[in-house]
């Protein structure tokens, strides 16, 4: 499986739909019942702020490794960070999946499709509201009532408000694991690196402080750094 899953992180574009097709049909080979309390259950941020959605068909890539990993009675959703992210209408697709093999891999290759769309027309929003996003990402992962709780930021971490939102909340992340992905440098950390570093550790120390687990994944042509 590790195997195919590998090939799915370095097809190439004109290849990739049939090496995901062929992924999903050997990933759902058994019908199992599923249970919640051995679930898991992933929220992936997709940052939309200005030239960041350049990052987007790398963060497409993730988004099908982790399809390729699911198993029945998983849930996935995949949602925007946008100038207020605290919205279930900034979710781009979610799913939970079938016990049937054939039902499964369909909602599978349906949650695929909705991702691509959503990539082939985003438009970048003017702000970053990263902690909302997390917010909506806990309540819907806390309703799924999975037993493993993975929120995913595909971001540079840079959150920017609109005036009158206010974001100064703690996070109740137990039993949560926070991972944040592809964190790009800005022009300015160039000038002042520490500005980068100071990034990570602010939302390292709010992650930690509300009881979860915080992890840094910038290299993404390792499938193994995204285990869960």
């Amino acid at each position: 499986m590790r195997r195919h899953i590998s090939a799915i992180m370095s097809a190439k574009p004109w290849g990739f739909r049939a090496c995901l097709l062929t992924v999903f049909l050997l990933a759902g080979c058994s019908e199992s019942s599923p249970d919640a309390r051995y679930a898991k259950g992933i929220y992936l941020l997709l940052d939309t702020s200005g030239t960041y959605t350049q990052e987007l068909a790398k963060a497409q890539q993730v988004i099908n490794y982790l399809l390729a990993t699911l198993e029945a009675g998983d849930a996935f959703a995949v949602a925007r960070i946008d100038s207020g992210s605290f919205s279930e209408k900034d979710i781009i697709a979610k799913v939970v999946l079938d016990g049937r093999p054939s039902t499964a891999n369909k909602q599978k290759r349906d949650f695929a499709r909705q991702i691509d769309t959503f990539v082939k027309q985003v438009k970048s929003s003017a702000y970053t509201d990263i902690s909302g996003g997390i917010l909506q990402g806990v309540e819907y992962l806390n309703e799924a009532k999975v037993g493993r709780r993975t929120i995913m930021i595909y971001s540079d971490l840079k959150e920017d408000l609109p005036t009158g939102y206010v974001r100064d909340f703690d996070l109740t992340l137990d039993g949560f694991t926070v991972k944040a992905l592809n964190v790009t440098k800005l022009r300015a950390d160039n000038q002042n690196p520490q500005a980068y570093l100071n990034r990570l550790s602010q939302w390292s120390d709010k992650v930690v402080s509300g009881g979860g687990n915080w992890q840094v994944i910038n290299d993404l042509d390792k499938p193994e750094a995204l285990t869960l």
